[in-house]
């Protein structure tokens, strides 16, 4: 009897570990994929970012503020 009491709890530890470690690794996966998304979206802004300011540049550029001038 006590075989089997020491079975039952060998299995169900063993089975709360293997669920535990299951949810660690679905969390560690929603947190890679978050921090991808991010880094996505900041590499977006940067381009844009980068867009706006090369823009910029060519507005307050003299030969093109020269060439707004002379129209």
């Amino acid at each position: 009897m006590q075989l089997g009491f020491r079975l039952v709890f060998v299995a169900f530890y063993f089975t709360s570990v293997m669920l535990f470690t299951a949810s660690l690794r679905n969390a560690n996966d929603r947190i890679f994929y978050k921090i991808c998304a991010a880094r996505v979206y900041q590499s977006r802004l940067k381009q844009q970012l980068a867009g706006k300011q090369l823009r910029l540049e060519s507005m307050i550029n003299p030969t093109s503020v020269s060439q707004q001038i002379k129209k």
